[in-house]
C-alpha cells in the first residue's frame, strides 16, 4: 500500500483554495464590468445627444424668433401658439379693420405671452412694401433676431370671374401675393447673412384644383407656390429652407361666415377621410417645417386637405 505524504495533502489543499479565490476574483471582475456597463448605457440613454433626431429638432427651437403675418385669428393664431409652445419667440401683425381686429390682436399676444415667450405685436399692412421692411426690422430690434417666416395673412373675394370687379382681383393678388414677396424680400437679406432661416408659405388646395369662383384667390394661391419654389432654389445656398403648406378646408370662422353650408358638405364628401381640417392640422406641419427635422426639405408643396384632391 502507498501512503501518501502528508505534504502532499496540504499540497493539494492550497492549491485547491487558491483555485477557488481565483474563481471568485474573476467573477467578482465581470460582475463589476457588467454593472459598469449598464450604467453607461443608463447615461447614454438619458443623454440628449441620443434622443431621436426628430425630438432634438424640436428643441432647437426654443429662443429663436418668428414671425408670423396674420397670426391674430385663424390659421395664424394657431400657427403662432404652436411656434410659442416650443419656445419660439413670436413677431405678428394685424390690419386695423376695426376694433374687432385690435381686439383680437391684444386676446392673441395675451395668450402667447401666457407661454413665457417674447412678443411683437404691430398693425401693419404688407400690401405696403415699406411696410414690411419697417415690420421687419422692428422685430430684429425688438425680439434680437428673425429665424422664421411664416407667411399667413391672406384674403378672398368670391365672386364668378365675369362679375369680380378690379377692387376684387387686385385687393386678393396684393394682400396674397405682394405680401408674401414683400415679407421674402424683406427678410432675405438678414437671412443670407446669419447663413439660416425658414420660410413656411400657406398656399391652398385652390391654386391646383379648380373651384367655381375663386380665380382671384387661386391665381394668388398659384402664384405663391411659384415663389417658394424659386426661393427655395435662390436661398438654398445660404441654409435657408422654403416650403409651402397647402390647406384644404379648415374650419375657421372666416370660411363658415364666407362659405355656405352646401360647399362645406360637397367638400366634406370629397375629402378622403370624410371630415374638414382645423387649425391645429396646419400648425402641426408648419412647426414641422420650422424644425431641425425638416433641415433637408426645401421647395415642398404639403397638402394638409385630408384627401381632397385625390
Amino acid at each position: 500500500m502507498t501512503s501518501e505524504s502528508p505534504t502532499d495533502h496540504e499540497g493539494a489543499s492550497v492549491a485547491s483554495g487558491r483555485g477557488d479565490e481565483g474563481d471568485r476574483a474573476a467573477l467578482a471582475e465581470e460582475a463589476a464590468a457588467v454593472e459598469s456597463a449598464v450604467e453607461q448605457l443608463i447615461e447614454e440613454s438619458s443623454s440628449p445627444d441620443t434622443q431621436p433626431a426628430a425630438m432634438i429638432g424640436y428643441r432647437r427651437l426654443r429662443g429663436r424668433v418668428a414671425l408670423v403675418t396674420g397670426a391674430s385669428r385663424g390659421l395664424g393664431r394657431a400657427i403662432a401658439l404652436d411656434l410659442a409652445a416650443a419656445g419660439v419667440h413670436i413677431a405678428f401683425n394685424f390690419l386695423d379693420e376695426g376694433s374687432k381686429s385690435r381686439l383680437e390682436a391684444h386676446e392673441t399676444a395675451r395668450e402667447l405671452r401666457q407661454l413665457e415667450v417674447r412678443v411683437f405685436c404691430q398693425e401693419c399692412d404688407l400690401r405696403d412694401a415699406r411696410a414690411a421692411e419697417g415690420f421687419v426690422a422692428e422685430t430684429q430690434a425688438q425680439l434680437g433676431g428673425l429665424h422664421i417666416l411664416v407667411n399667413n395673412a391672406g384674403i378672398g373675394a368670391d365672386r364668378a370671374h365675369w362679375r369680380m370687379t378690379d377692387d376684387e382681383w387686385t385687393a386678393v393678388l396684393r394682400t396674397n401675393t405682394d405680401g408674401t414677396f414683400h415679407m421674402m424680400r424683406a427678410v432675405a437679406p438678414g437671412f443670407r447673412a446669419q447663413e439660416f432661416g425658414k420660410i413656411v408659405n400657406i398656399a391652398s388646395v385652390h391654386a391646383d384644383r379648380a373651384t367655381f369662383g375663386v380665380m382671384n384667390y387661386a391665381a394668388s394661391k398659384a402664384a405663391i407656390i411659384a415663389i417658394t419654389r424659386t426661393a427655395a432654389l435662390e436661398l438654398g445656398g445660404h441654409n435657408i429652407n422654403v416650403n409651402a403648406v397647402s390647406p384644404g378646408y379648415i374650419r375657421t370662422t372666416r370660411l363658415t361666415e364666407r362659405v355656405s353650408a352646401e360647399v362645406l358638405d360637397r367638400a366634406r364628401e370629397h375629402s378622403a377621410l370624410g371630415r374638414l381640417g382645423d387649425p391645429q392640422d396646419i400648425a402641426n406641419v408648419v412647426l414641422f417645417l420650422c424644425s431641425e427635422a425638416a433641415r433637408h426639405i426645401t421647395g415642398a408643396v404639403i397638402p394638409v386637405d385630408g384627401g381632397y384632391q385625390l
